[in-house]
């Protein structure tokens, strides 16, 4: 095993970079895993998509160390239209958000 696989995911993203796009995520598992990048690619969008189908049927997600994916209820309001000025009705929605774990704030704030 080489030693930038032990490295975090941090240490080994460009510090040029603002953003881990996708296509950076599933070549950074293909690197610690010394996988394929296909095999990597199958991985990450399984993965992914485990996640989308959790929270459309109403369930959350806890990344124990990671954070946890819970749902915001926004009750029904009005709303106005900024182009004509008319009262619009904006129906109750349910908003998916991010809480961080403890382990992770921690790890942000060294």
């Amino acid at each position: 095993m080489d030693r930038d696989a032990e490295k975090p995911i941090e240490a080994t993203v460009s510090s040029q970079k603002k953003t881990l796009t996708k296509a950076d995520l599933i070549e950074e598992v293909a690197r610690a895993a010394e996988l394929a990048r296909k095999d990597s690619q199958v991985i990450v969008e399984t993965v992914l998509e485990s996640l989308v189908s959790a929270l459309k049927r109403g369930e959350g997600i806890e990344l124990r160390g990671f954070g946890s994916f819970r749902f915001r209820e926004r009750g029904p309001r009005r709303g106005r239209n900024p182009k004509t000025g008319e009262v619009v009705d904006v129906p109750p929605k349910r908003l998916p958000y991010f809480k961080p774990g403890k382990e992770l704030k921690e790890l942000i704030n060294q």
